[in-house]
């Protein structure tokens, strides 16, 4: 039901343009060109929003592999590195010496290794005391390998290449295997997390290309469901679903996106959105009836890119003014173009 003070509004609507001449005839004024198209009723698939969040595809916490402290801190936040750039460096003084310690058991294995092997030619000593300094020669070759691997690890660089998101250590600070450094993230490759409700799994399935909305940047994605978890989370009764979404301006990782599931075809009236004006607290739009302007209200629902839906006010086979309305007045004559 319409209110008396929406009627008033209407009734304003249809009578606003030029003031009829004395003696109360009013006059029609000149037919104002427009343009027109039919109202169809056409099918679309129905959807239930998901809220999911943008990743990145390759993202990691980089830890120290060995203990030592923080000599080098060289990122900071948002600064871009490429893969094997140096991160931290961590000081070397401890590794170093047991380095050069490994190194010089290992010269003293190899003396006492060829001190033996001429012994054994001369049988001056048995196989088993030969053998011994052999062992001792590949313990202490390893102890000198092992050594060497470590010093590597005092230098902690990218392993591709990214944006550094977030620094959890400083120089000064003890790095230690399980302790964060750096947080790296890769934003050329996004991709939306969505926790689906087990009602929807059905509809979804590897290699569907489904709707993303991101509001952030009033941008409309097409995602590739790449991942979906075969078991629901106990708690939430929802199963993880992962979409690789292409390149796009402004988009970033932490954003929240809106995925669309498909649940039903359905039937709906869909008009370009410039066809329906909006004055005040009202949705109007025109029809053309014999020539002339009819204005009705309406009631929109779902917006698209360039349409809207209407859920009331219009009926298929009508004939609806999408251009020129905002010039009409009800009941005035019209020129279609």
């Amino acid at each position: 039901m319409i209110s008396g003070g929406l009627l008033l509004m209407v009734a304003g609507l249809a009578g606003c343009g030029p003031n009829p001449p004395p003696g109360g005839q009013a006059v029609e004024g000149p037919a104002v060109p427009v343009r027109v198209q039919p109202v169809e009723s056409l099918p679309r698939i129905a959807t239930e929003d998901v809220v999911g969040t943008i990743r990145p595809k390759l993202r990691a916490v980089i830890e120290a592999k060995v203990s030592g402290r923080i000599e080098q801190m060289r990122v900071v936040p948002g600064q871009r590195v490429k893969a094997g750039e140096l991160l931290v460096q961590l000081d070397a003084r401890e590794i170093q010496a047991r380095h050069d310690q490994a190194q010089a058991l290992r010269e003293e294995a190899r003396r006492e290794f060829k001190r033996r092997e001429i012994l054994l030619k001369d049988k001056l000593i048995s196989q088993a005391e030969f053998d011994a300094a052999d062992a001792q020669l590949r313990v202490a070759e390893a102890a000198v390998q092992e050594a060497e691997t470590l010093l590597g690890y005092i230098r902690v660089a990218a392993p591709f290449d990214g944006v550094i998101t977030s620094k959890r250590a400083d120089v000064g600070d003890l790095a230690a295997p399980g302790r964060p450094l750096v947080e790296l993230e890769d934003p050329r490759t996004l991709r939306l997390e969505a926790d689906v409700p087990e009602a929807l799994m059905d509809r979804i399935s590897l290699g569907d290309k489904l709707a993303v909305r991101v509001p952030a940047i009033d941008a409309q994605l097409e995602g590739t469901v790449s991942e979906i978890a075969p078991v629901a989370d106990p708690n939430s009764r929802t199963f993880p679903v992962t979409l690789d979404l292409p390149p796009h301006a402004g988009l970033r990782s932490g954003q929240f996106g809106r995925l669309a599931v498909p649940v039903a075809e359905v039937r709906a009236i869909r008009v370009p959105t410039r066809a329906v004006i909006v004055r005040g607290q009202m949705e109007i739009a025109f029809v053309v009836v014999d020539g002339k302007a009819q204005l009705r209200l309406v009631k929109t629902g779902k917006q698209l890119k360039t349409e809207v839906e209407i859920v009331s006010g219009l009926n298929p086979g009508e004939t609806l003014v999408v251009e020129a309305g905002d010039q009409l007045t009800d009941g005035q004559p019209v020129q279609v173009q």
